[in-house]
């Protein structure tokens, strides 16, 4: 039986680290395979086409076969296909909300679930890392942060860029300490959560100092439990 994959990266890889790709040669190793097939889905951003371009120029450096899923100019003749084709599919960054509402609309969260089973690794960071979980901290440009549903494919809740914007971690720890969202993950830029079967796996950083907390609810609040995370260098 294939096991399932996946990596959320609370920041990082070729979109924030040009210069260290640790993150992004980590996911690819994951496959097993000598050149993986890997495509970046970049919804988030509205398919924003330097973020396609830095991602092509990235993973030509490193040992894949890299493509990209457009859903605003589609470039497949069949969706699940295109998708059940690839060994990888990572997730970038952007707007959580406005990517759900069309992967909903396009039935490609249906589609992931089944790659998802099937063997295919699911990565991604910010956005793409809120995704998988039951809940994740989001943060629209000119508004307040807030939890947002997830695809459910893991339990619990997620904050990526813990440490990189000043007010997630403490918007984040309130909120499980209030019961308004789910125990779970604050993973900071340069650092990933790798889960097998829904199990934490490892937790790995391309940054020395960049660290994973689980959060739990307690009393009187919330609190940071480090998880121990392997440096990649």
């Amino acid at each position: 039986m294939m096991k399932r994959q996946i990596i959320a990266l609370g920041g990082g890889g070729f979109s924030m680290e040009t210069d260290n790709l640790a993150l992004d040669r980590y996911i690819l190793s994951q496959s097993g395979k000598i050149e993986p097939h890997v495509c970046f889905i970049p919804t988030a951003s509205g398919d924003k086409l330097d973020y396609i371009r830095r991602f092509y120029e990235a993973f030509h450096q490193l040992p894949c076969k890299p493509s990209h899923l457009s859903l605003f100019e589609p470039n497949f003749k069949d969706l699940r296909t295109f998708v059940l084709e690839q060994d990888i599919l990572y997730v970038g960054g952007g707007s959580t909300r406005n990517m759900l509402v069309l992967w909903r609309e396009w039935k490609l969260d249906n589609i992931l679930a089944e790659a998802y089973q099937s063997g295919v690794i699911l990565a991604g960071l910010s956005a793409g890392a809120n995704c998988w979980f039951e809940e994740g901290l989001t943060d629209p440009l000119n508004g307040p942060l807030y939890a947002i549903d997830g695809l459910g494919f893991l339990p619990g809740s997620v904050c990526p860029h813990f440490d990189g914007e000043a007010k997630r971690r403490p918007a984040y720890v309130k909120a499980v300490g209030e019961g308004s969202m789910k125990e779970g993950y604050g993973v900071d830029d340069s650092a990933a959560l790798h889960f097998v079967d829904e199990q934490l796996d490892q937790a790995v950083c391309s940054r020395k100092n960049a660290a994973v907390y689980n959060i739990k609810r307690q009393e009187d609040g919330a609190y940071e439990e480090a998880i121990p995370a392997a440096y990649l260098n």
